[in-house]
Parts: C-alpha cells; structure tokens; sequence
C-alpha cells in the first residue's frame, strides 16, 4: 500500500475513533467524576463515541485542520517533495471519502474563501537519526485550539510560574474547549518553539510520562492545580475538568522562560503512519 492511502486510511479511522490510550481516560473519568452534571456529559461522550464507530461518523462536526508532524530520517531515501505530496494526497482523498467538514479558508483576515479540501495541511519538518519515516497527525478542532495561548514568563519564576501560567489559561478558557480537555505545555525555545513544543505534546501517548522525572512530576503538578478549578465535563462543575499534560522542554535563552499551553478537547484525535526503507512509497 503506497504512503499516500495509508495516510488516508488513517485519517479516515482518527475522525471516528480515538486511540485506546485516550478512550481508556475518559472511561476512567466517567468512573472518578462526582457531580452528576459533568458524569452525563461524559456518558454522552462515550455513547457519541460508540455511535460513531457503529455509523463511520465523525465524532466531531469539527474534523479539524490537519498538524503534520514528519520525522525524516538523515539517511531517507524518500525526497520531501515525494513526502510533501503523499502527505497532500492521503489528506485530500480522506476528505473526499469520509464525511469530513470542510474547514479551512485560503487565508485569514479578507475574503475567508473555503478550499473545499480541507488543504492545505500545517506541516512540520524534523531530522532524525535512521532512514525511516514517521508522520503522526493530529486532526485539530478551532473550538479548543482558539483557547490556547503563549507566555514569556521571567526566566527565575521556576516551577511555580509554570504552572500558575497553565492554571489562568486554562481557567480563562473555562467550558469553551469542550472539556475534559487534554493540555499540551511547550516550554523553552523561543516564542514560536514553545507552541510547537506544546502541539508535539498532544501527540504523545497519554500513558508515557515526560521522560525527565522533573518534568514528569510538573506534569503531574499542573495537572492537579487545573483540577482544583472545578470547570468539570462540558463547563458544568466537576472533579475532572482535564484529562492529561503533557510537557515537552528543550534549551532557551539565559533571558527566557517561553511557555506556550495548547488546548485540545475530549476528542483528541491522532493518527501515526510509519514508513521503512524498502517498503511502497
């Protein structure tokens, strides 16, 4: 199967289902949540969940902008040109087969006029060792993602200023992005770093802790002050309002603390598609 129909295939599966690492957390919620108007909200979910698989529906009437995220390896013998056009093909044929809205404008201040597509994607480059190829979606929904938002904190404020930085934004964000939602913190960088960081954080699986146990345990740490907000399931109230952090960290400036917080609703939808030497590209 070529490059260009396993991205399709993929995509065409991630509007209707979510992947086990993020179904298993909303059931978990469904079982923790105390307050019984944000328990029928995530009822609601997990029956709109199940009816989606039964009819191939979209989970969401927002079927998102598509994030590319390509890891190329050093020694790929796949031109970007060549991945640049599977990744334009598998796109386009998933929006012409599934029932995918079409969401995205030409650009974004003056006529606003539909490409009808959904194309094209956001696609970021990213060397690394091997001669593989690994492309991991994430299908982004606006509802959420206009909720997320970045902050130059001073650069001795520690811990503590992360995550009293994450617990306003996401406190400003309230009901807005459909919670329970899912938080992606990019830290370090710069400015536009940051927000790719804390895009590159959604696509993590929800099992696998930050691979740093500091930053495992500020995971954690941010992740309970957003409880205490009490926002809840559907910005009703309750014990749950997100379901995972995610933290993702490299180097900065002496002067710097660049913290950027992306917000994704209960439907966070993602695809992976991995490609080795050798096999139909």
């Amino acid at each position: 199967m070529k490059l260009a129909e396993r991205i399709r295939d993929a995509l065409m599966h991630a509007v209707v289902e979510l992947d086990e690492d993020v179904l298993d957390l909303i059931k978990r919620a469904y079982g923790q949540e105390e307050r019984e108007p944000a328990k029928a909200v995530l009822d609601a979910i997990l029956k709109n969940l199940e009816l989606a698989k039964e009819t191939g529906l979209p989970m969401c009437q927002d079927t998102g902008l598509f994030l590319v995220f390509a890891d190329v390896g050093r020694t790929c013998p796949l031109s970007l040109g060549s991945i640049e056009a599977s990744i334009m093909e598998g796109c386009e044929t998933a929006v012409q087969q599934a029932y995918f809205r079409r969401s995205i404008v030409a650009e974004p201040v003056f006529d606003r006029t539909n490409t009808q597509n959904n194309l094209p994607p956001v696609i970021w480059w990213n060397i690394v060792e091997g001669s593989g190829l690994t492309l991991r979606i994430l299908l982004k929904g606006f509802g959420s993602e206009n909720c997320s938002s970045v902050r130059m904190l001073n650069p001795t404020g520690g811990k503590e200023a992360v995550v009293e930085a994450v617990r306003q934004i996401v406190q400003k964000a309230g009901g807005k992005p459909c919670p329970p939602i899912f938080v992606g913190v990019g830290l370090g960088g710069t400015m536009d770093r940051a927000a790719y960081l804390s895009k590159r954080a959604l696509l993590r699986d929800v099992r696998q802790a930050n691979s740093d146990a500091r930053y495992a345990a500020l995971e954690q740490e941010i992740l309970a002050s957003i409880q205490t907000l009490g926002i809840g399931s559907g910005g009703l109230g309750g014990t749950i309002t997100a379901l995972h952090v995610a933290v993702e960290q490299e180097s900065t400036h002496i002067a710097g603390l660049p913290l950027a917080v992306s917000i994704n609703c209960w439907a966070d939808r993602k695809a992976t598609i991995t490609w080795k030497e050798g096999e139909d590209a």
